[in-house]
């Protein structure tokens, strides 16, 4: 490379061609080069070595960009939504690059030097699990990979509730025709969440739930404080085991609170007056999906009702071996059509009774995380790692736009068993609940 000839003259073709010719994002290089916005600035992209383009060479796409900021190679200064929502704007799709895109970034790099050995990937990064999918010894791998990295870690990030799912930014008594509420504080959201799940359960005292893929242990814990149920919570996440358990004991609960490790397949001979599923369903996967619920079916007295509360994808989808999150946060996730789950309930025999989108209620509960884990970056790098911390900002971050711009959905649906005479004992109207 020339005296004369910076890193951001060789590359400024590559990012208007990747990026668009009217990117409002800022590139800085390693040499003090950048490439400058059309129009005002969303935020700058810093690119800090030649060693982030060896990345995106040798995995191009989302995976090789994805290792060169979890390595730390590449950084994004300002707001991070703004940054992606602009990206996002003017990026054309991956099939309008075609094969010449990558022989042009090919060239750029032979020209800055950057080819070599392909570089070792970051340590957060999970290898493809081999094997069928979703058996039992497989799944567990990868809810290892996503949940047993420091109770600490989700405890800042989540905040007080400890609850890793959607929460409902309505106040108690709200019957959500007024949408989502950014008022709302995130701990009081996820309480207006459990409490609207239990409600449509129909739980009451003495009743028996389940809740399957527990976490650690806020929804069980809030069923039987409030409503005086018995629960029995399964994860098979030891981490959430332990803390869960800790939990349920400090808040005097070890009467009425079982926290077990365990998969959902192992649970035969028991019976339920309710079950809930709260997040746990985007690792149970399309194939598994009748059994996941005719396993369910069978642990439910009659007029037992089952409320499954999960993202979902218009046609669904599946987070590939090399995309960023099946690498970095998902392994195996799938996101399966709210119609999908709908038809397989009933075929599984259960009687749909209501389904309820949250998804600007998501969009708000992952900005929550983003600002909590911002406002304690250092401590979350020394909890885990710089690596999983970046990890964690760009997916929260990103997932948060899909929500918003209605790429992802969330849904609750509920379902019914109803008696060998048709009866579901289930109210009229939705307002019965309260």
């Amino acid at each position: 490379m020339g005296d004369k000839t910076t890193v951001a003259a060789v590359l400024e073709p590559l990012a208007r061609a990747a990026l668009g010719p009217h990117s409002p994002v800022r590139f800085e290089f390693w040499d003090g080069s950048a490439v400058e916005p059309s129009g005002a600035c969303a935020g700058t992209i810093r690119i800090r070595s030649k060693d982030a383009v060896r990345h995106m060479v040798w995995a191009p796409g989302e995976l090789g960009i994805g290792r060169a900021y979890v390595t730390g190679l590449v950084d994004l200064d300002g707001n991070i939504f703004a940054i992606l929502r602009a990206l996002a704007s003017t990026a054309p799709s991956d099939a309008a690059l075609g094969l010449g895109a990558a022989w042009q970034a090919i060239g750029a790099a032979r020209q800055l030097g950057a080819l070599g050995r392909r570089p070792v990937p970051p340590p957060e990064e999970v290898r493809p699990l081999r094997g069928p999918l979703h058996t039992k010894r497989r799944d567990a791998a990868a809810i290892s990979h996503h949940y047993d990295v420091g109770n600490d870690f989700y405890r800042l990030v989540l905040g007080p509730s400890m609850t890793y799912s959607c929460a409902r930014f309505a106040a108690a008594d709200d019957d959500g025709s007024g949408g989502a509420n950014a008022s709302v504080s995130l701990e009081d959201a996820q309480r207006a969440k459990h409490d609207l799940i239990c409600r449509k359960l129909g739980l009451r005292p003495g009743m028996r739930l389940l809740d399957v893929g527990c976490g650690w242990g806020s929804m069980a814990m809030h069923a039987a404080a409030t409503y005086g149920v018995r629960v029995v919570g399964v994860t098979i996440s030891s981490a959430q085991v332990e803390l869960a358990r800790a939990r349920v004991a400090e808040a005097g609960l070890a009467a009425a609170v079982e926290i077990r490790l365990a998969d959902y397949r192992d649970l035969r001979g028991e019976q339920f007056d309710a079950i809930s599923s709260i997040g746990m369903f985007e690792h149970v996967g399309t194939k598994r999906a009748a059994e996941y619920f005719e396993t369910l079916r069978a642990l439910l007295r009659p007029e037992g009702r089952l409320l499954n509360h999960a993202i979902s994808s218009a046609g669904g989808s599946v987070m590939g071996k090399n995309s960023f999150v099946g690498r970095y946060v998902f392994p195996d996730g799938e996101l399966v059509d709210v119609g999908e789950v709908a038809l397989a309930m009933q075929r599984a025999g259960f009687e749909v009774r209501d389904v309820e989108a949250l998804r600007e209620h998501y969009a708000l509960t992952l900005r929550a995380w983003v600002a909590n884990l911002e406002n304690a970056w250092d401590q979350a790098v020394s909890l885990t790692s710089a690596g999983r911390a970046r990890i964690w900002r760009l997916y929260m971050a990103a997932s948060a736009l899909g929500f918003e711009d209605g790429g992802l959905g969330l849904h609750q649906v509920l379902g019914v068993l109803p008696d060998a005479q048709g009866r579901t004992g289930m109210p009229g109207t939705r307002r019965a609940w309260g």
